[in-house]
């Protein structure tokens, strides 16, 4: 069999396996979580302030400014063969303005849970970390068929996932986070696609659309609004439904955290089963 060296990203571009000495800039905190899980933190030598996973590794890592207000002079003084990029988080303005510097811009798009498997191949693939990654998609495999089973005990529910208030948003159904709570058994509504990226993938909404009727369950993300049991009270008043507090975390991160995010919601389901006596 031959050996491969060379991967698609999911921006179309090939890339070949780097040398020892690659030197990776990450503008996505799930990416910067990963390249650490595949023992490829010694080679990361930027992150956006938002990568803040693994932490304490993460203290002696430059930052270059934000997902969206990237450093371009900063990244450029760190010198990186790499820049680690996703299409619904970082600018294609700033991604094109790297381009003219940066030999590698390494793109990605999960937009479920099984695309972290191609990414895993990927990453893993390029940076010869191809064991870690074999081990982290192991792992994956098996919490997927453990919310596969779970959603095979449990009626499917029809839930609110909200990520900000003023305005109230949620999010569409071709999201990771909507693809993520399909997989043990929530249903995002409204039934809505926002495209490949832009604002559409996350819509504002008022409480009074006809859609909410069909809702069944309300549940308040950590992140990127930063919702508390204050919020709860609020929503399960405007809704007149259950609403539960949920790690955003767990939900919206892909990469090495896919895993852990459906053992997560697969324990929370079964939680909320047995509150409600079922």
């Amino acid at each position: 069999m031959t050996r491969r060296e060379a991967w698609d990203d999911d921006g179309g571009q090939r890339h070949e396996r780097a040398d020892g000495g690659a030197r990776i800039v990450s503008l996505v905190p799930s990416l910067t979580e990963l390249l650490f899980a595949l023992g490829l933190g010694g080679q990361v030598v930027g992150r956006t302030g938002f990568c803040v996973h693994p932490r304490e590794a993460l203290r002696a890592v430059p930052k270059v400014g934000g997902t969206k207000d990237v450093r371009l002079e900063r990244i450029r003084e760190l010198e990186p063969t790499h820049v680690l990029v996703n299409i619904d988080e970082n600018r294609r303005e700033t991604v094109d303005e790297l381009a003219a510097f940066v030999p590698h811009i390494v793109v990605t798009h999960p937009c479920s849970p099984q695309d972290n498997l191609r990414l895993f191949d990927l990453l893993g693939g390029v940076f010869s970390a191809a064991q870690r990654a074999a081990l982290l998609a192991a792992e994956l495999r098996a919490a997927l068929d453990e919310a596969a089973a779970l959603r095979a005990e449990l009626d499917d529910e029809r839930v609110l996932y909200l990520i900000w208030r003023e305005p109230w948003m949620t999010v569409a159904r071709d999201t990771y986070i909507a693809a993520t709570l399909a997989e043990v058994g929530w249903e995002t509504l409204p039934a809505r696609h926002g495209g490949a990226q832009g604002a559409a993938r996350y819509p504002a909404f008022e409480w009074g659309e006809p859609w909410l009727a069909q809702v069944e369950r309300v549940l308040l993300s950590s992140e990127p609004y930063r919702f508390c049991d204050l919020h709860v009270t609020e929503v399960a008043g405007l809704s007149a439904l259950p609403a539960q507090l949920v790690d955003g975390e767990m939900v919206s991160w892909y990469g090495s955290r896919a895993a852990e995010g459906l053992r997560y919601l697969c324990a929370l389901r079964r939680s909320l089963r047995e509150q409600a006596g079922g």
